[in-house]
């Protein structure tokens, strides 16, 4: 089993599903990381080595340790009620978001929501927006208009790995490129 198997799913228990291993989050979202590491191991290969080597080398940069590294969390994409204690930033003007083709008329209609996770997604770049909306079927890019949301009373959070979050785009600030 890879790394890549073993990370996709700590993202799952750390996002989504930490009853799948037995443990349970802080309202922060932070896990045990000796607690995450038993758990984990019943299924896949894991100790303190290799979770180390996934989150430095994760190239979404997924996940956090505290500074003594016995903590560990997702740092945005949960579905649970979680507060990973974002602090509000000013965004950029123009923001984007990636999408498939399959879900524009939902967006063109509704907006952006964040369905099923507590944030929608964003990205400060076309091509890691590209990258995304790949991942579900012919990609289309949205532009946001996030500058003049913020200046309308929306706000925005940075993550710590440069994911851009905010709650909700209504269709009038998106333009499909």
């Amino acid at each position: 089993m890879s790394d890549n198997d073993t990370s996709k799913y700590i993202s799952l228990i750390l996002r989504h599903k930490p009853e799948t291993i037995g443990i349970t989050l802080d309202e922060h979202g932070w896990a045990n990381v000796s607690e995450l590491i038993a758990g984990v191991n019943k299924t896949h290969p894991l100790d303190t080595e290799i979770l180390e080597r996934i989150v430095a080398e994760d190239e979404k940069q997924r996940y956090s340790f505290n500074v003594d590294k016995t903590l560990i969390r997702a740092n945005q994409g949960h579905s649970i009620p979680v507060d990973v204690e974002l602090q509000e930033v000013a965004p950029p003007d123009i923001l984007y978001h990636g999408t498939g083709e399959k879900y524009t008329a939902s967006i063109e209609g509704q907006g952006l929501i964040p369905k099923s996770r507590l944030y929608v997604h964003l990205s400060g770049d076309i091509d890691t927006a590209r990258k995304v909306g790949s991942r579900h079927g012919k990609p289309v890019i949205y532009e946001v208009k996030s500058g003049k949301m913020y200046r309308d009373g929306i706000t925005f959070y940075r993550s710590e790995n440069g994911v851009w979050l905010t709650k909700f785009v209504d269709a009038k600030y998106l333009e499909r490129l």
